[in-house]
């Protein structure tokens, strides 16, 4: 996309990780507000930089960018610190992780979204020609919802967001069954080197198909397959010294921050290369991430709790946006005071996302997880930190 469950693993208290993810999930929640009510109509136009503005409406689907390095990262670490290398990790325990990860939420979500669609509610119902609930259904279940939107044009927004859940479990689908069939660290660190850097290419010769090329598997499998690298250079050379982190993370940190601010510049010398910058900035940040309490984001933990429920904000979040923009519209849409909406906007998505987490997704996958592994759960946790996310 691209889950909460870093709170629970040690590797994801970690306040690097943290704080970016909870900057991709906001960077969602703002951009698809942004679709919606643009601040660059407001009063925060008459005062700050257009482009500043843009930036923060408008990098929604860089994010979910963002998130797919994250998860490759954090998945292949965690599964290295478990079994040691990838070539011996156990498939029944991944995919039992994974499915104990994502199912709960994303069934409960389809029920919701059938039942809103049955009631005809406005911005729910699904109505393009060549779609139905049951192909939605079928596209979301099946991982294919980003082919069946690219076929068949964008579904309501709630459904919508799963396009990078389907991209990021079809990767992990295969994953596992790589790694055994392959199990040489050298060939398959090269082989997904190969998948990494085929990133501007692909995303450019889909470019007769606006929604295709937003939401092709390649294109999002090779970001994942960064994370992937990134995690497994780490492991081989971790690096050492004060200096020569802070060194990576500036270097990353500036990357990201280039394309999120500059982004229209950097598209022009660059075109589609532009997301491999995004992606490897994001990857040198994340290696040279240090482990730990947030002791150090003390101002920002907010955001780091954003990113710890990033899952649960992703899959429930446009619920929260609709509904807010729905009552904009209906004190007048004044866009000039638009911004006003953005705080309790961004609030009440975090707290339905803490919601989710207490009442459903901890819970479940708990529960899943004995049923499954036929043990109490124990270890690190594999997830992603957008629905994907993760």
């Amino acid at each position: 996309m691209a889950g909460a469950e870093a709170a629970r693993a040690t590797d994801l208290r970690n306040p690097d990780i943290d704080l970016l993810r909870g900057l991709s999930i906001l960077l969602v929640v703002l951009h698809h507000i942004g679709l919606r009510i643009p601040l660059t109509h407001g009063i925060l136009a008459e005062y700050v930089p257009r482009f500043v503005l843009g930036a923060l409406n408008y990098n929604g689907y860089e994010a979910v960018f963002m998130f797919f390095v994250i998860s490759g990262f954090l998945i292949t670490r965690n599964t290295l610190r478990r079994y040691g290398s990838l070539g011996q990790m156990d498939a029944r325990d991944f995919y039992a992780r994974r499915f104990a990860r994502i199912v709960p939420c994303l069934v409960v979500l389809l029920l919701v979204l059938s039942a809103l669609h049955r009631l005809g509610v406005e911005g729910y119902v699904i109505h393009r020609a060549g779609q139905s609930l049951p192909r939605a259904l079928s596209a979301a279940l099946g991982l294919h919802l980003n082919w069946y939107e690219g076929h068949y044009g964008y579904l309501p927004a709630n459904w919508d967001v799963l396009w990078s859940l389907s991209i990021e479990e079809m990767f992990y689908l295969a994953f596992p069954i790589a790694c055994l069939m392959i199990r040489r660290t050298s060939v398959l660190l090269v082989l997904l080197t190969v998948c990494a850097l085929t990133l501007p290419w692909s995303h450019a010769a889909l470019k007769d198909n606006e929604i295709w090329q937003e939401k092709a598997y390649l294109p999002g499998m090779a970001a994942i397959a960064i994370g992937v690298v990134g995690a497994m250079l780490a492991d081989r050379w971790p690096l050492h010294g004060a200096w020569s982190r802070r060194a990576w993370r500036l270097a990353g940190g500036a990357g990201i921050v280039a394309v999120l601010f500059a982004g229209a510049w950097i598209w022009s010398l660059l075109r589609d290369g532009y997301l491999l910058m995004l992606t490897i900035s994001v990857m040198v940040l994340l290696v040279s991430s240090r482990g730990g309490h947030a002791q150090a984001w003390r101002g920002l933990r907010w955001l780091c709790s954003f990113g710890r429920l990033s899952y649960e904000i992703y899959l429930s979040h446009m619920f929260v946006v609709l509904t807010a923009v729905r009552v904009f519209h209906a004190y007048g849409s004044n866009m000039k005071w638009g911004v006003l909406w953005y705080a309790p906007t961004v609030f009440a998505c975090w707290l339905l996302g803490l919601g989710v987490d207490r009442l459903l997704s901890t819970p479940c996958e708990r529960w899943l997880r004995f049923r499954l592994m036929k043990r109490p759960p124990s270890g690190l946790p594999i997830m992603p930190p957008h629905p994907a996310s993760e």
